[in-house]
């Protein structure tokens, strides 16, 4: 629905929520950026979670506000995506920077994550209850694959069982289902 409302309005840019009604925001903005890579794409949320915040810059998302934002930022934020530029919440800002420097001065890396985007997409189908054939049929590849990847994750993550492989997934933001 969203994307046939695009194509006949094509507007430069749009705002979502994550939590919207039928769909979620951050699967939005990555179909969005898919087939109309020239909009950009606000995420506005009440998530302050720096996860959220992650799989909406992954999905292609050009801005990330929170509601608690003011009205000045969203302006602000609007005109530096305009220009190009990608904008995130002065609150997540403050805490990411200070988040990277605590890594860089106790010596580890920023944001280590031992899956691969594919690995990440698998897991969130898998803590959505999809089935290996429907996965294989969403992401245009063999159940084989599936397996192959679901089997990769477990090792990677230490995890034995698919109720450990959705406890991690929510953890780490990659759903919401609960």
């Amino acid at each position: 629905e969203l994307l046939n409302l695009l194509k006949n309005i094509n507007p430069h840019m749009i705002i979502l929520d994550i939590s919207m009604p039928n769909l979620r925001g951050i699967e939005a903005a990555h179909e969005v950026k898919m087939v109309y890579p020239e909009i950009k794409v606000v995420i506005l949320t009440m998530h302050k979670k720096k996860e959220y915040l992650y799989h909406a810059l992954s999905a292609g998302a050009d801005g990330y506000l929170l509601k608690e934002d003011t009205g000045e930022e969203l302006l602000t934020a609007i005109t530096k995506i305009r220009r190009g530029g990608i904008y995130l919440s002065p609150i997540l800002s403050e805490e990411l920077t200070n988040e990277l420097i605590g890594f860089y001065r106790n010596g580890r890396k920023p944001l280590d994550d031992p899956l691969t985007m594919r690995e990440k997409e698998i897991l969130k189908l898998i803590a959505e209850e999809k089935s290996s054939k429907e996965i294989a049929n969403l992401l245009f590849i063999s159940v084989r694959t599936v397996g192959h990847h679901r089997s990769s994750i477990m090792k990677k993550l230490n995890i034995n069982k698919i109720a450990g492989l959705v406890k991690y997934a929510i953890q780490k933001g990659y759903t919401s289902n609960i």
